[in-house]
């Protein structure tokens, strides 16, 4: 039989790996005091594609995660009602911001807890996803809903990256209200 310490650093290896591959997606969103109700606009349109840049090579370069992005949101905004419409026609402009960054998770806790003497630091990707909602005829901001999490794998992995994409996507709009005032 093995020892108990190395059941305990078996466990806690296995629960991190465990945890690390379903890592929380958190999401949240935000409607500025005064602006006009998101509720009242009923179409939308894409802003400029020069102004789609993530800050990271690795994204920028990425047309395919662009494009996934861009279905997702079209395909959430029209199951809420939403229809494409010409720019300068439209009630509201989409803006997205996406940024990844690489974090260090010191590990600090199976340190602190004598679990695993051996443990070191890892890094890891961050990401965040940011989608803006502009009022089309003042340009003033209506809503804002964003999710941020673990992007580790992701990059390298385009059919994981349209999985965490859609799943962005769907988790940020079920923010967004609903008409007649409910939001999920």
């Amino acid at each position: 039989m093995l020892p108990r310490r190395i059941w305990v650093i078996a466990a806690a290896g296995l629960t991190t790996a465990l945890l690390a591959g379903c890592a929380p997606l958190r999401v949240n969103s935000y409607v500025p005091r005064g602006a006009a109700s998101p509720m009242t606009f009923h179409t939308y349109a894409w802003a400029a594609d020069d102004q789609f840049v993530t800050g990271d090579p690795r994204l920028d370069s990425n047309r395919f995660f662009q494009e996934r992005l861009q279905m997702a949101v079209d395909e959430q905004l029209a199951a809420r009602g939403f229809t494409k419409a010409a720019p300068e026609r439209a009630d509201v402009v989409l803006h997205y911001h996406a940024n990844m960054t690489q974090k260090v998770d010191a590990n600090g806790a199976d340190l602190r807890y004598g679990y695993c003497d051996g443990c070191k630091p890892y890094v890891y990707d961050a990401g965040t996803l940011l989608l803006d909602m502009i009022d089309g005829h003042t340009g003033k901001l209506v809503w804002r809903g964003w999710a941020e999490g673990s992007m580790d794998g992701v990059i390298e992995n385009q059919s994981l990256m349209e999985e965490r994409v859609d799943l962005a996507v769907t988790r940020i709009l079920d923010r967004f209200p609903r008409r007649g005032g409910q939001s999920e």
